[in-house]
């Protein structure tokens, strides 16, 4: 967000505070009936309504994160961006905190990475593998010439300001790449070492089995339940919270993406039993 430029008065400072409220509760009230990802906040082509996105270069939606030829293998599917190679500090990796932690926890895995190569603020967020039109495609990932951002983002990164940039310093996150359920779940059957969180669903799915908290009541694995997702502890195969447990970057039915809305705290008690 641009910084107030000083003021004469304390009756124009307050005038204009309120402007920019006023203004930021309008984007984000407009945010909030968004219809499809092009009226959320991962709009980040030109016709993006959110704070951060192109006034210059293309109106496409998905090709930041995606694309239909020469993706990242073995990450988010056909993902268009790099890796960081960011070394994080994760929730328990220092502090009191770990105290609290049953579970193995990882280093940070591809699927959490995904998210973090735009919210870690190290790495452009037009940053891609293959830029939009014939001819854009750079392994190693490049910024195409003629995009501008909103604001000040000469660079292209994730801005400073907020809780969206959570740099490489997870201590105060959510724990990711930790293991479900206070560990013991594996694919040869178990259930929850800690009662404090609920019971894990399973299914088997394109011959692998597959991790979530079923908290759309399905029975199937849905977008609307707590995704868990398959990662090789000490213990062997098990569930795994990552960032795109409590997180679809599609959802737009939600407040920052929540797979469940967390009024009166839903979201925490869908896996924790409190």
């Amino acid at each position: 967000m641009e910084r107030l430029s000083k003021l004469d008065s304390l009756g124009g400072w307050i005038a204009a505070a309120s402007i920019v409220v006023f203004a930021t509760m309008a984007s984000d009230a407009a945010l909030a009936q968004a219809t499809s990802i092009r009226d959320t906040k991962h709009n980040l082509g030109t016709t993006g309504t959110g704070s951060v996105h192109l006034t210059a270069g293309t109106d496409e939606v998905c090709v930041f994160c995606h694309t239909p030829h020469g993706g990242q293998i073995g990450t988010a599917p056909l993902w268009n961006k790099n890796l960081p190679a960011t070394t994080y500090q994760t929730y328990g990796s220092t502090g009191g905190e770990s105290a609290t932690l049953d579970g193995q926890v990882m280093v940070v895995g591809s699927v959490s990475q995904a998210c973090l190569s735009c919210h870690d603020g190290t790495q452009a967020l037009d940053n891609m593998v293959n830029a939009p039109g014939s001819g854009g495609f750079n392994a190693s990932g490049a910024r195409p010439a003629g995009y501008t951002w909103t604001g000040a983002l000469a660079d292209g990164l994730m801005p400073a300001a907020g809780i969206t940039n959570l740099s490489a310093d997870l201590r105060n996150d959510h724990p990711i790449g930790v293991e479900y359920c206070g560990g013991g779940i594996t694919e040869a059957g178990g259930t929850c070492r800690d009662p404090d969180f609920k019971a894990v669903s399973r299914s088997t799915i394109n011959g692998l089995v597959q991790f979530w908290v079923d908290t759309a009541g399905a029975g199937t694995r849905e977008k609307a339940d707590m995704i868990l997702y398959r990662r090789t502890f000490a213990a062997g195969v098990s569930p795994s919270v990552e960032c795109g447990s409590c997180h679809d970057p599609h959802n737009y039915s939600n407040a920052t993406f929540l797979r469940v809305a967390n009024s009166t705290s839903n979201l925490c008690l869908s896996c924790h039993v409190k």
